[in-house]
């Protein structure tokens, strides 16, 4: 696979701004020396002490007419002999064989009499609305279904169905369909105005032929009960075409509802290869059905917000880290921005279907992680990007020098610097965290892939091994030879959450381009988003060069301008650009402080100058000259935004301290043998970076 080009070259051709003539130092020597905090939409730093307590998520308490519709069962908390053991007497007149096929319940809800509390309910429930012939013809149809298809008898005829006759209050309706759909699972209710009408489940049947007919009851009940924030688990299968088969079946007619993944059993092995199918329902496939009685609570999701910080981790690892240790996965968390890995970060987040204790409770097992978690606290809604106003760093430069034959005073040059970017900005560029720095394939290069919907080449983009001999990039190795996904998979090591994900996609749906698309699904929306938005940066970096070096700071005919000095440049609507006219240069009506630079997207107007041409040429280039920045395959829409081509730091403070080495502080040793370390601070708006703005006053690539 071809290299790029050496991503140190690429990034010093980028223009400066500023004219003074910087110093030379080094950065990130340590994590604790690049301190990254957020500072959110009220302005206030993410890594304050929150003054309110943990809140209390209210459990949603079923309402005295509802109970039915409120049971939260979950059969794999008991062992199957003990949900038969505690359900004998429930359908009279079933066979002991029959009792199998009874509800489940949670520990936490059995009585003293073996009866579980959701099936009391049940029974007080179909007993309280339907009269006692009915209750019991009921029963005697749920059997007689069972012993037809215990003796393969095709049920035909009228006693294929059965009818509760018409009810004409509808809240006694919805009640009486979610109870004898739990009470029996392989029995469905059919609404024919006003009148209920029981069948048997085929479906149910159907499944039965893939597996046991205790899981079947199990994932019936658990699919109608649509218990908010489960998961439903078959059992450990050394099968896969069988595998292949459930999933297959459970896409087919539960797919719009459900989702279905295939996980190893904790202690997977070649010589015991069992994996187990787990079903968790789709966002937003279900949404809480209206509570028509008086006390009622509509049930809604749990948002559980927080503060993470972490130390020299990469942001994606350390949600998939997360995930695991909560029972959920990476999508559930939104965050407004990404931080960097080799620094202390603060940013606050945000994470679905756990509840504040929950989250609490896992913060002594992430601390070996270099991770803590704080300020927890229940919210309304999750997070969006760019949902913060910026970021404030505190960082160190070691080792600082003047540039190489600069005789000036080294702490003069420092002062100059500092103040002239303070004064004067940097030009904004995307820094070089967003594209890979260091590495063989940079993210930008799988953006163009996506885009240009080549999913197989973006695949292998992502899996490209480095030229490092560790068991990550051997595994890599070894996927790009073999395109075993599955070997590759059990070479992969458990913290690269991202890879793994992949990996099991592409073992699942295999290395074809449908297969990869699927696999490109097992990232959340956002780190899909986020390859595309790395290509459009690049090309807006290359722009911003582009037109410094034609027209410097210049404002010129056919610039684009913002006309609102208030507004986020991010997200500035297109009504807010203006085009510079040839009166306006010549009276410098703007300044170029004021130009933007459109990042590409469908719904972006170009400079109508020679940077114009060149955002035409740069696409036709890259074979893009067609595309319309939507990529429907995986659901990514790319309408872009315009970008201020100068910024200025916020804030900014700095102080010199010198730091003496053991060495030289013996007698006789002089102050010039100290070495000088910069301490400086600063607030930039959200999406800058840090590294630019130190680049521009260094004048230095780092």
């Amino acid at each position: 696979m071809e290299e790029d080009t050496d991503f140190r070259i690429r990034f010093s051709s980028l223009c400066f701004i500023t004219d003074h003539v910087g110093f030379h130092g080094t950065i990130k020597s340590s994590p604790s020396d690049f301190v990254v905090i957020e500072i959110d939409e009220q302005g206030q730093l993410v890594n304050k002490a929150s003054d309110e307590p943990i809140h209390k998520v209210n459990k949603i308490l079923p309402g005295p007419n509802n109970l039915a519709k409120k049971t939260n069962l979950d059969p794999q908390n008991l062992s199957f002999e003990e949900r038969s053991n505690q359900e004998v007497n429930t359908l009279a007149g079933c066979s002991g064989d029959d009792q199998n096929y009874e509800p489940g319940s949670e520990k936490e809800d059995t009585i003293e009499d073996g009866t579980s509390k959701g099936e009391e309910e049940n029974i007080d429930v179909l007993g309280s609305l339907l009269d006692e012939k009915t209750n019991e013809l009921l029963n005697r149809f749920a059997c007689d279904v069972k012993e037809k298809w215990n003796s393969k008898t095709e049920l035909i005829g009228p006693s294929s169905e059965f009818s509760l006759g018409r009810i004409l209050d509808k809240n006694q309706r919805a009640i009486l369909h979610s109870a004898i759909r739990q009470k029996f699972p392989f029995l469905i209710t059919v609404g024919k105005n006003s009148e209920i009408v029981v069948k048997p489940n085929l479906e149910y049947k159907e499944l039965c032929h893939l597996v046991s007919e205790e899981e079947a009851f199990d994932f019936f009940k658990y699919l109608d009960a649509k218990k908010e924030n489960s998961k439903f688990t078959f059992k450990p299968d050394i099968n896969k075409d069988h595998r292949k088969a459930v999933h297959h079946f459970i896409n087919k007619k539960f797919g719009n509802l459900v989702e279905t993944k295939s996980f190893p059993e904790p202690n997977y092995s070649a010589d015991n290869p069992k994996v187990m199918i787990t079903v968790r329902f789709r966002e937003k496939a279900h949404k809480p059905r209206k509570r028509f009685l008086h006390g009622c609570q509509e049930r809604r999701v749990i948002y559980t917000a927080f503060t993470l910080r972490k130390e020299n981790l990469e942001m994606f690892e350390a949600v998939g880290f997360l995930a695991i240790k909560l029972g959920v996965i990476p999508s559930d968390f939104s965050y407004a921005g990404l931080k960097d890995k080799k620094a202390i970060t603060y940013q606050a987040m945000v994470v679905r279907k756990v509840t504040p204790e929950r989250l609490k409770n896992i913060e002594k097992e992430i601390e070996k992680k270099r991770m803590n978690v704080f300020n927890i606290r229940s919210v309304d809604d999750s997070l969006r990007l760019g949902q913060l106003k910026g970021n404030h760093f505190d960082i160190v430069i070691r080792n600082l020098k003047n540039q190489i034959n600069d005789s000036a005073n080294l702490r003069e040059r420092i002062l100059e610097a500092v103040e002239n970017v303070k004064n004067k900005g940097f030009v904004n560029y995307y820094g070089p965290q967003r594209f890979g720095m260091g590495r063989k394939v940079h993210t930008d290069q799988i953006g163009l892939a996506l885009l240009k919907s080549e999913m197989v080449k973006a695949v292998q983009l992502f899996l490209t091994p480095e030229e490092l001999d560790d068991p990550v990039n051997r595994a890599k190795k070894y996927f790009l030879q073999t395109e075993d996904a599955k070997g590759t998979l059990s070479l992969m090591p458990e913290f690269k959450v991202r890879e793994r994900a992949l990996l099991e996609s592409l073992h699942r749906f295999g290395v074809t381009e449908e297969g990869c698309i699927q696999a490109w699904f097992s990232f959340p929306h956002s780190m899909r988003i986020f390859y595309v938005h790395a290509y459009s940066s690049k090309i807006w970096n290359e722009a911003v060069s582009y037109r410094l070096a034609t027209y410097g700071s210049r404002v010129v005919e056919g610039d684009l301008v913002c006309l609102d000095e208030d507004t986020d440049d991010e997200h500035l609507p297109s009504s807010k650009v203006h085009l510079v006219t040839e009166e306006e240069e010549s009276a410098n009506t703007y300044a170029i402080h004021q130009v933007v630079l459109p990042v590409l997207g469908y719904n972006i107007q170009y400079p109508k100058n020679k940077l114009g041409k060149w955002y035409q040429e740069v696409l036709s280039r890259d074979g893009l000259q067609t595309c319309r920045f939507k990529i429907p395959t995986l659901k990514l829409n790319v309408p872009g935004c315009y970008r201020k081509i100068l910024k200025h730091p916020c804030n900014l403070s700095y102080q010199l301290i010198e730091e003496h080495d053991i060495d030289v502080t013996k007698e006789g040793s002089h102050i010039d043998e100290a070495t000088l370390s910069l301490l400086i601070s600063f607030d930039l708006d959200a999406s800058c970076y840090a590294t630019v703005c130190l680049r521009e006053i260094m004048k230095h690539d780092f």
